[in-house]
Order: C-alpha cells, then sequence, then structure tokens
C-alpha cells in the first residue's frame, strides 16, 4: 500500500513540513510505503485557463498527477493561512481538478495540520476538505490539528505523550482504512 505525502507549505523549516515527517515515519511503521514529496518540486505555476487552452497542463502538474495517480491515499500537512488553505496547495489543487483522468477522484485523505497558535490549522484544514471532498476525495473524518507545534514538535517528534500517542493510532486507523480500500487496479 503506497501513501502520497505532500504538505501545503513551502518553507523548509515550516512545523507543518516537520508534522508530515512524523506521520509520514508512522505510517511507514503500519507497512504503509510513503511517497514524500515537496510542492516546490512541481513547479506549478499559478492557474489560467489560457494557459491551459495554449498549452494544456503544464508538465509539473502532470508529474504530480502521475504521482498522486500511483498512490492508494494521500496525507496532506497545511498551515492554516486567514483561516483558509494556502495560495500554494489550492492552486495545485485546482490544477489536478482539470487533468484527466482526475488523480484525487477516490482517493483516500488524511488531513493534518500544525501551528503555533492555540488553534492548530483546524480551520484551514476545514476548507481544505471542502475542495477534496467535492472533487471525490474521501477524507477520513478525523483531522489532526497540534495546536502551539513550536512548543510541542522537537527533534524527538512529539513531546507530549498524549498527542503523540493520538496521532499514532490515528495513522494506524487511517492506514488500515486506505488498506481495506486499495486504488482500483
Amino acid at each position: 500500500m503506497k501513501l502520497f505525502a505532500i504538505a501545503g507549505s513551502l518553507r523548509a523549516a515550516s512545523l507543518n513540513r516537520a508534522l508530515l515527517a512524523l506521520a509520514a515515519a508512522i505510517a511507514e511503521k503500519q507497512g504503509a510505503s510513503v511517497d514524500l514529496a515537496a510542492l516546490r518540486d512541481f513547479d506549478v505555476p499559478l492557474y489560467d485557463g489560457d494557459v491551459e487552452t495554449s498549452s494544456g497542463i503544464p508538465e509539473g502538474v502532470q508529474r504530480l498527477a502521475a504521482r498522486i495517480s500511483e498512490a492508494d491515499g494521500l496525507l496532506i500537512v497545511s498551515p492554516e493561512y486567514n483561516f483558509g488553505v494556502p495560495g500554494v496547495l489550492k492552486n495545485a489543487i485546482d490544477w489536478l481538478s482539470r487533468t484527466k483522468p482526475m488523480p484525487l477522484r477516490g482517493k483516500r485523505a488524511l488531513l493534518l495540520s500544525a501551528s503555533p497558535s492555540l488553534v492548530g490549522g483546524n480551520r484551514g484544514l476545514w476548507a481544505l476538505r471542502v475542495s477534496l471532498e467535492v472533487l471525490g476525495v474521501h477524507v477520513y473524518p478525523d483531522m489532526y490539528s497540534l495546536a502551539q507545534a513550536h512548543e510541542k514538535i522537537d527533534a524527538n517528534g512529539i513531546n507530549d505523550p498524549v498527542l503523540a500517542k493520538f496521532l499514532e493510532s490515528l495513522l494506524k486507523r487511517f492506514v488500515e482504512e486506505v488498506r481495506a480500500h486499495p486504488r482500483p487496479a
């Protein structure tokens, strides 16, 4: 079973990228193969219908779509920008929705976030959930929002045992869910 894992943040020292690495390691311990990716690796231009009409789907978007197509499920860790989805992630989703076949449809996804705020990025995950569900993604009912992440993530992982255990339990259940519903051959 293969998961495609990506963060909605471009910043190298992002708390969300750190949480993504932790989640990917837990999923691998559960027997999943994880394709860990970075949005900046795909060179996704701003969506423009004129560009699509004149040049087709950009090569970076095609590569992103191919990697997602190969996966059984998705791990998406995203910050919250002004109560919403970061533009770079929403833009990638908008381009992906234009590809044929559309690689997100039918995938199972787990949404996670990390934030120094007291809310943990949860409002952004709800906005992200809407965009994914309208495209046919089966978003796992539980989400993980790590509040005060700048204090909770350290060199050893999540330093709050209750939150660390919850993340591990959530990943275990998600991997079981994806394993029970593999992608069509």
